[in-house]
């Protein structure tokens, strides 16, 4: 797979020598068992997968030689370059300034922005209206498209549903930037609608069933179903994809249960002209990510450290994983850690900061799962682990831990 040249400021001594080792020992990812970090007083367990990922590196590096390249140039991003606060207040701190927040929020009116101005358009992509907008304008957005390839995967699998006659069900938040984008892309040829969860999937199917009165559909369904959405004939065919970052599991549960209902609508020898398969359009990263998360939480922990922006969807659904075997605090960076005794964390559910006392009291040694989104900086890790490093005494030396984690089979 391709290197990129990320600014060494986000690289890391501790996380990227085990990262490199396992690479070398598993090329082909046939082993999720974690790394273990043995400090003594406690474990760091370590997955065999995570943190930055091919689209994360690739938005990153363009960005960086965007700034390189246009000396004197207004600079702009349409909204944050990844969910991470670190890579997007670095980035403001050179002079990038953002069109608007992942909310849609304008911060800059688009009659404010000018034909040599330079607009970096985010790894999530952006919808066909914003590009043509941008196209209109004279704005070159062709050489600092960050927009990762797999997502782009994802539009072309749903341009070709289109093509094929069916319908598209896109799994994925609908206020996430890339699932604005992504169904922006979808209806310019096809049927589409978002369905969040499998709760959503089974009250769509209901539809598809023809259980519920049509008309029912546009009220449940309002504001995530495409223009023209005709309920009585484009729920026939469908093809399921998704928002990258969500659970890959249960994508792919949703995906299954459409092909079982349309199984039992049409038969066996039926069912394949009313279901297109698109387990395609599953990103390796997500999977490579959650999958690991599984094979850490099979060899037990007292408590699991999650690293990355708030809003990021990928790194919510880790430690979605992680909270249904353990304590978890979901962190951004080593600040949220105050002492052994205080740790700041977010409760991605309700949306809110909570603080929890005595995190850090258990067993010896003590065993911690630490982890990040695909946005998250190794760096920022590896901060993480120091911070709480400096709370016990007489800890192994570092070098001779990642010497013995790295020698073990």
């Amino acid at each position: 797979m391709k290197s990129f040249d990320v600014p060494e400021f986000y690289r890391s001594p501790i996380i990227a020598k085990v990262k490199e080792a396992r690479k070398i020992t598993d090329p082909r990812k046939k082993d999720f068992s974690p790394a273990i970090l043995d400090f003594g007083p406690l474990q760091f367990l370590v997955p065999r997968h995570f943190g930055f990922c091919y689209g994360v590196e690739n938005a990153i590096e363009i960005s960086y030689r965007a700034l390189e390249e246009n000396p004197g140039k207004r600079i702009f991003l349409l909204s944050q370059m990844i969910h991470n606060p670190t890579v997007n207040k670095d980035l403001e701190s050179r002079g990038i300034q953002f069109i608007m927040d992942t909310h849609g929020t304008q911060f800059v009116e688009w009659d404010e922005l000018k034909a040599d101005d330079i607009v970096i358009i985010p790894a999530f992509g952006t919808t066909v209206e914003i590009m043509k907008l941008l196209s209109e304008k004279g704005i070159q957005i062709e050489k600092y498209n960050t927009t990762c390839p797999f997502v782009e995967k994802v539009w072309k699998r749903s341009d070709q549903l289109g093509k094929d006659d069916f319908s598209v069900i896109i799994h994925g938040k609908i206020k996430h930037e890339e699932t604005r984008a992504t169904f922006s892309h979808s209806y310019q040829g096809a049927p589409s609608v978002v369905i969040l969860n499998m709760e959503e999937a089974e009250v769509l199917a209901q539809f598809v069933r023809k259980e519920r009165p049509a008309e029912e559909f546009y009220k449940v369904f309002a504001g995530k179903y495409s223009e023209g959405f005709d309920v009585e004939k484009d729920l026939d065919r469908v093809g399921v994809v998704n928002q990258t970052t969500m659970l890959a599991t249960e994508t792919q549960g949703i995906a299954d249960f459409f092909k079982q209902t349309m199984i039992d609508l049409f038969g066996e020898a039926d069912y394949k002209k009313h279901f297109a398969d698109t387990r395609d359009t599953l990103c390796y990263a997500t999977n490579d990510n959650q999958r690991a998360t599984i094979g850490v939480l099979e060899h037990g922990a007292d408590i699991a450290i999650v690293v990355g922006g708030y809003n990021s969807s990928n790194t919510s659904h880790i430690a979605e994983l992680c909270e249904e075997q353990m304590p978890t605090f979901f962190i951004n960076s080593d600040a949220e850690i105050k002492s052994k005794d205080e740790i700041h964390h977010f409760n991605y559910p309700e949306k809110k900061m909570e603080v929890s006392r005595n995190w850090l009291e258990g067993k010896t040694p003590l065993r911690i799962i630490l982890t990040s989104g695909a946005s998250c900086p190794d760096a920022t890790v590896d901060a993480v682990m120091k911070k709480v490093l400096s709370f016990f005494d007489e800890t192994r030396n570092l070098d001779a831990v990642i010497e013995d984690a790295l020698a073990k089979p």
